[in-house]
């Protein structure tokens, strides 16, 4: 069952993921993109995996070292809750990096490959986004008013 819930985490995540990439204009995935209940399958696939080694989970955030996370992730459902956090939040952060790219005006030719990345490697993709947005932020920026010639109305 582990093994099976595992990989259901990702299976949840993939269609939404597929429309922000492959469907970018759709109007029904900019909806589905501004939902954040998209990830709530996820979540629930993420409790079904944590109940059960939920004593070793709590030791770990209680009272976070190394060894108690190694401990955690060397159970079976302990990496696949973990798996399916992290699949969870990528998520969310995809579909933030999504509805942010559309309302910056950012082609999806330079949108796709972002959230791929962010798919695999999110923090990676998720700098490489915030580079882009700031860049983009830079380049369209009004001209700042010089001291002494803006006026108030």
């Amino acid at each position: 069952m582990t093994v099976f819930l595992f990989e259901l985490s990702f299976y949840l995540a993939a269609p939404v993921w597929l429309l922000m990439i492959l469907a970018p204009n759709w109007s029904w995935t900019s909806r589905i993109a501004a939902s954040p209940l998209t990830v709530v399958p996820i979540l629930l696939v993420y409790l079904g995996l944590a109940a059960p080694v939920f004593p070793d989970l709590w030791a770990a955030v209680r009272e976070p070292d190394l060894e108690t996370f190694r401990a955690l992730v060397a159970l079976a459902d302990g990496a696949g809750a973990i798996w399916a956090q992290v699949i969870a939040w990528d998520l969310l952060i995809g579909q933030w990096i999504y509805l942010e790219a559309r309302r910056l005006g950012l082609h999806p030719l330079v949108t796709g490959p972002l959230l791929v990345l962010t798919i695999l490697l999110s923090p990676i993709g998720m700098l490489l986004f915030l580079a882009v947005r700031t860049a983009r932020r830079t380049s369209s920026a009004p001209a700042p008013t010089t001291a002494g010639h803006s006026r108030l109305r």
